[in-house]
């Protein structure tokens, strides 16, 4: 059967995809050359800043902006929501200031009055009896038979309580904007994850306020990004307003949210409750799942994230309650759901395991059936998982017992991520010079998005990764994905393998006459154009090239199209090592692996920093993280870096990433992998403090207080 001429190269023909290549814009990056949408200073800039709710949830009853409007130095004012408007979280948009500087701005906001009819809030959703009208049921599904399978006399079943607390984004570069009026063009620099879908998204909001601008007299900027993680794919208010203040004073105008508006109102990850009862036979055959889940996403509630996690349990019943709060608005969190269902899954069948006194290993790897056509990769994963931990050593049943008061525990989580490559346009361009350029309309969040382009292209062509030019970050190159879902780099590579692929055979077919060969039996190789089987006749890349004279060759390549160089569904299995202090409640990191697939990896590098970026994101959410709500003024307590934990250095411990790649997982393509890594750390870390200890944490983050509060429910203090 013949081969699709877009096919990934054979393993034996790979020069550089699979490699660990190096990031092309580090040196730009680590030498502070790369400009962030904070760095944006045009000619007679204003800044912007906003009067925010200082209520959780009231109703706008009057508002006086003259003292801000007479201020020297400010621009214009702008009345985001009027008298009448019902606020539903503290933190929320009222008023927009445009002034020559960040303290005029700041004087012009504290003159702002705004009278409020304070209404009840609610921001505490962990008890679900107390949550009231504020619960709503949203679903739930059964199969099989669960009251049947409950009842059989000769079943294991365990029961638990177990909750992963809502958390919020913390991107290290803030939501903003910088907005410019060139007659009837605007231009903004943004910090988003969706360059080619932001000037449509900004033309809807503007021309339902009144502003007539079409979508493509709209151009988005955004050529390095400090992290997104899901909460970047929208302008936002803010990022409408800005546009709006800019119109109205004529000048270009920067908002940036602050540290303390970044945490309370630029997303959070919604929270996950669950009170799960779960049954096996005495061999460890899982048989049954009873859950009923709650939790927030902020005023709209949430959904029930996919439970039973990873394992399709043949007898189940679920139910979920959604919770509205008044605690900002919830977004998508690397693998939305995900961490959520892993935590809540992973520890119920934990616990089952240990009251089957069953390796856990052994528990899932049983049980891997359960996964469906992906078991055998999960098996794999366990293996190699466990190998890497030294698991057959270092495993013990659970409550560790020896001396002392320092416990150790091991802990394992499964996960599942789909990751098909998005929708993607690319232009390769070959110039007669011999340069190389790559240009589509997708952003780099700093996973190396630049560097994949490069090397799929350096790989196609021959040449090194330095010859190619990738120019991406503008919404007026050829439109690509949002980065979201995990499908950045299977979009994107496989656009740009197929443009490099017909860009190179339409410069063979300018080459085969000076070579005296067909063009189908030329290739490029190391830098070169010849013939296949006879290096003697060839031409340098440069020499090659020269061939065009004076025309420039242009092709577009697209995902999806001919040949499939990806696919979807990738999995991963981690261990936590961990140690507990039963005197004090720390928790420390010894260790953590991470065996995962992600179908053809192009490159092995930023593959492993991926997994390892989620590792610590994992920890830090399993350890620390918590957006803490005060119950009687329903606003955010610890909304900056001092009192929002996050890990340091200190913290993480040794990890240590393997890439499951070879036969059997090169052959799916390249699948995303941005989320699937950063599903399982939590459950892992709760399991291994779990058989370190004898008792279940219920929830994360796995705080000293909880640990304490844990051991002396358990009788172990």
């Amino acid at each position: 059967m013949a081969k699709c001429k877009y096919d990934w190269p054979e393993a034996s023909d790979r020069r550089l995809i699979g490699k660990r290549i190096n990031r092309i814009d580090g040196p730009t990056k680590s030498s502070g050359r790369a400009k962030y949408t904070y760095d944006i200073n045009l000619p007679g800039l204003l800044v912007a800043k906003i009067y925010r709710s200082p209520y959780a949830h009231a109703k706008i009853t009057a508002i006086d902006t003259s003292e801000a409007e007479k201020l020297p130095g400010v621009k214009t004012v702008r009345i985001i929501q009027g008298v009448g408007k019902e606020i539903q979280w503290a933190g929320d948009e009222i008023v927009a200031v445009a002034a020559v500087s960040e303290d005029i701005a700041d004087d012009a906001v504290r003159k702002i009055k705004v009278e409020f009819e304070q209404l009840p809030h609610f921001v505490h959703e962990e008890d679900l009896q107390q949550a009231g009208d504020h619960a709503k049921e949203a679903g739930g599904e059964k199969g099989g038979d669960p009251d049947k399978a409950f009842s059989d006399p000769d079943v294991v079943i365990s029961e638990g309580f177990y909750g992963i607390p809502t958390i919020t984004h913390c991107c290290l570069e803030a939501h903003g904007n910088v907005a410019e009026w060139t007659g009837a063009n605007l231009r903004t620099y943004s910090s988003t994850q969706n360059v080619s879908g932001l000037p449509g998204q900004i033309g809807q909001a503007l021309r339902e306020q009144g502003v007539n601008v079409p979508d493509n007299n709209i151009e988005t900027i955004c050529n390095y990004v400090g992290g997104g993680f899901g909460s970047k794919f929208s302008p936002d208010r803010w990022g409408i307003e800005v546009a709006k203040l800019a119109k109205a004073a004529g000048k270009p105008v920067k908002l940036m949210l602050d540290r303390n508006m970044e945490m309370e109102v630029a997303g959070a990850r919604p929270s996950g409750y669950a009170q799960i009862k779960v049954a096996a036979k005495k061999d460890g055959t899982i048989v049954a799942w009873d859950s009923h889940s709650w939790g927030t996403g902020g005023p709209a509630g949430t959904t029930m994230p996919p439970l039973p996690y990873v394992l399709n349990i043949p007898n189940k019943i679920t139910r979920h309650t959604s919770i509205s709060t008044n605690t900002g608005p919830g977004r998508a969190w690397r693998a939305p759901n995900h961490p959520q269902a892993a935590l809540l899954t992973m520890c119920a069948l934990d616990d089952l395991a240990a009251k089957l006194n069953m390796d856990p290993v052994e528990f899932f790897s049983k049980n891997a059936d359960l996964a469906g056509e992906r078991a055998e990769v999960y098996r794999q994963e366990l293996r190699k998982a466990a190998e890497l931990i030294d698991w057959q050593k270092n495993w013990h049943p659970r409550g560790d017992k020896s001396a002392g008061t320092i416990k150790r525990g091991l802990g394992l989580s499964l996960h599942t991520w789909g990751g098909r490559g998005h929708n993607s346009n690319c232009n390769v361009t070959i110039h007669p010079d011999g340069s190389v350029e790559v240009t589509l309309g997708s952003q780099d969040l700093g996973t190396g998005t630049r560097t994949v382009i490069a090397v799929v292209a350096a790989e196609t062509l021959g040449l090194p990764v330095e010859a190619i030019r990738v120019n991406i970050g503008d919404s007026k190159f050829p439109s690509s994905g949002a980065s979201g879902g995990s499908t950045t780099v299977g979009g994107v590579s496989a656009s740009t393998r197929r443009g490099s692929v017909d860009a190179l055979q339409q410069l063979l077919a300018v080459v085969a006459p000076s070579l005296g060969v067909p063009a189908d039996q030329l290739v490029a190789v190391d830098g070169h154009i010849q013939a296949k089987g006879d290096a003697a006749k060839k031409l340098t890349w440069k020499e090659a090239c020269a061939k065009l004279q004076v025309k420039t060759l242009q092709v577009t390549g697209k995902n999806p199209g001919q040949c499939a160089l990806g696919s979807s569904g990738v999995g991963g299995v981690q261990i936590a090592d961990v140690s507990v202090d039963t005197e004090t409640g720390l928790v420390k990191i010894h260790k953590m692996v991470a065996a995962q697939d992600c179908g053809l990896i192009i490159d092995l590098k930023t593959a492993e920093s991926q997994c390892y970026g989620a590792m610590i994101m994992g920890i830090t959410y399993a350890l620390f993280e918590e957006k803490v709500m005060d119950r009687a003024t329903g606003r955010m307590l610890n909304n900056n870096m001092e009192f929002y934990k996050l890990a340091g250095i200190g913290d993480i411990g040794e990890l240590v990433v393997h890439m499951m790649t070879g036969p059997g997982y090169d052959e799916r393509g390249t699948i995303g992998l941005g989320e699937p890594p950063v599903i399982s750390p939590g459950a892992a870390i709760s399991n291994a403090v779990a058989n370190a200890l004898g008792v279940r944490v219920p929830t994360l983050p796995i705080t000293p207080d909880k640990v304490l509060a844990a051991l002396e429910k358990g009788g172990a203090a």
